[in-house]
């Protein structure tokens, strides 16, 4: 590794990305904002433990012990594991169909794939229980992975394109077969990004309410809910948020310890080997049809659904106008774009001491950020109504409170984001421009985050993607008189008046299109095997 005479002193590079005898200042400071960052996305799990605290401890020892919470905790651990088992397999399957081999229309293969992350799983879930008789653990899953494919794919994508295929074809020349060639060589570049999507595939199961409850699935969600709205038990809720919160945790846990150490192949500065397609041959077929099925699953039910519910005309209907869903977009989409400002706010200096300081102080502060996402909006939105009300009662029921929630809950997708796009700019680089005299903000500036600051940018568009799909934190901390357009389609929904929600499912999906497209276009321009070397 180049080293400066001028810079001995501070052997340490860039936020330090190696061991040093002495941390410079940039490490405390981005210490202190992480803690922070964690602190307040820790206020839902705060609000709980007060909640729980203050019950009856012998009350909350049964409510923990019940047959019924064990059959809830046993449902929820399954739907979570077959979901995220289901989209990592075919996740990574696509991204790999789509880098990596000579399939036909690629572009339009990755594009396709993707927009499911536009579709809310309860409008899904609606689709599927509207045209068929399914239901149960089969339709949870059905729904809840035909949906969060795209997590993994995205990202998984982005990971080949980086990756260098060299230590892949020597593997080829001493005999391995593809597969084991893969898996012995890309797989350790690209198992950072995948299973960090698989993660948010599992938080996000975790913390799901509409398509289970559409579904009739016990799971922790929905017996979270009724207790909340039906049963008026806050002790019961309280208690079985904890438990959900606890299984966030040992998800992160597992995700950490699956991950292991991030390993990179080539260096700085030798050339990278053009990839070279796979011929599918035969199995071009079959990748075809399967790509064209989970196609139909995620996108054509729920759509012909929509369209089929756009054209009655049922006598008697709410009248929907073109000013009612203006108003609702317009909420949406600033609502969102707040949420994802704050997400992301929150996210850069956790996801930069994670990155390029780590340690137990890192994993804490990482470990406690992604607890917003596996709780249910509803205990997000309710801790916030304490917080607010507590702390800051200026905030109540204001646009800032609801994209503060945003930015808590979706703070683990913008997080993950900005820890390994940092991860993967290589340690080189930035040891070059500190021996060139740069500062440890030059380095940033003029390095770290030109490399970074798509996959930076790709999870401010996924929170905010996202953010236009929340329900329950809405329809608790909107502003009076402000609704979303999902706010309105279950308010529609709840009032059987389908015809009239339909308008507002559909431009929802439009809206959530639109940074769906932004999130695959910086993939598109890389999918086509790069024809020339790579510095």
């Amino acid at each position: 590794m180049l080293r400066s005479a001028t810079h001995t002193e501070d052997a340490e590079y860039t936020f330090g990305s190696h061991r040093a005898t002495r941390r410079p200042v940039s490490h405390y400071v981005l210490a202190l904002g992480a803690l922070f960052a964690a602190a307040l996305a820790a206020i839902p799990l705060v609000y709980l433990l007060v909640r729980v605290s203050a019950a009856n401890p012998t009350v909350v020892s049964e409510l923990v012990a019940r047959g019924r919470t064990l059959e809830l905790l046993f449902n929820t651990v399954g739907l979570v594991v077959s979901v995220a088992a289901a989209s990592l397999v075919i996740g990574v399957t696509i991204a790999w169909l789509v880098t990596r081999s000579d399939l036909a229309g690629r572009r339009a293969w990755l594009v396709i794939s993707s927009l499911p992350l536009a579709i809310p799983s309860y409008v899904a879930a609606f689709g599927w229980v509207a045209t068929t008789p399914l239901r149960g653990f089969w339709g949870a899953w059905l729904v809840l992975t035909v949906c969060n494919i795209p997590l993994v794919t995205l990202p998984t994508v982005a990971a080949l394109r980086q990756s260098n295929s060299g230590a892949e074809d020597v593997a080829r020349t001493l005999g391995k077969s593809r597969i084991a060639a893969f898996m012995a060589a890309t797989w350790p570049q690209v198992r950072p990004a995948a299973l960090a999507g698989t993660l948010l595939v599992s938080l996000y199961v975790l913390s799901d309410f509409g398509a289970v409850a559409l579904m009739r699935f016990d799971a922790f969600t929905w017996a979270i809910h009724t207790a909340y709205s039906s049963l008026f038990d806050r002790t019961l809720a309280a208690t079985l948020s904890v438990l959900l919160a606890v299984l966030g945790i040992a998800l992160v846990y597992a995700e950490r310890r699956a991950r292991g150490a991030h390993t990179r192949f080539g260096s700085t500065v030798t050339t990278r080997t053009p990839v070279v397609p796979t011929p599918l041959g035969r199995g071009a077929i079959l990748a075809h049809t399967g790509l064209a099925s989970i196609a139909v699953l995620s996108l054509g039910v729920p759509l012909a659904t929509l369209v089929r519910y756009l054209g009655l005309r049922v006598e008697g209907a709410i009248a929907v106008t073109a000013a009612d869903l203006a108003a609702d977009l317009g909420a949406t989409v600033m609502l969102a774009g707040a949420g994802a400002a704050i997400a992301l706010t929150l996210s850069f200096p956790i996801g930069l001491f994670a990155a390029r300081v780590g340690g137990a102080l890192a994993r804490l502060a990482e470990s406690v950020s992604y607890l917003g996402l596996a709780l249910p909006g509803i205990v997000v939105g309710l801790a916030l109504v304490f917080f607010s009300l507590a702390v800051v009662p200026a905030l109540y029921q204001t646009g800032l409170m609801l994209a503060f929630a945003y930015g808590i809950l979706f703070l683990p997708k913008a997080l993950g984001a900005v820890r390994s796009s940092i991860e993967q700019v290589e340690p080189g680089l930035e040891d070059v421009g500190r021996t060139l005299g740069e500062t440890q903000w030059g380095v940033w500036r003029r390095v770290t985050a030109r490399i970074a600051w798509p996959g930076i940018g790709a999870g401010a568009l996924l929170v905010a993607l996202t953010a236009m799909k929340e329900l329950p934190a809405t329809l608790l901390l909107r502003p009076t008189g402000t609704d979303t357009l999902a706010t309105s389609l279950w308010r529609l929904t709840e009032a059987s008046a389908y015809s009239a929600a339909a308008p507002y499912a559909v431009l929802l999906i439009v809206a959530a299109t639109i940074p769906t497209l932004l999130l695959t276009r910086e993939a598109m321009a890389h999918t086509a095997p790069r024809k020339g070397a790579r510095l």
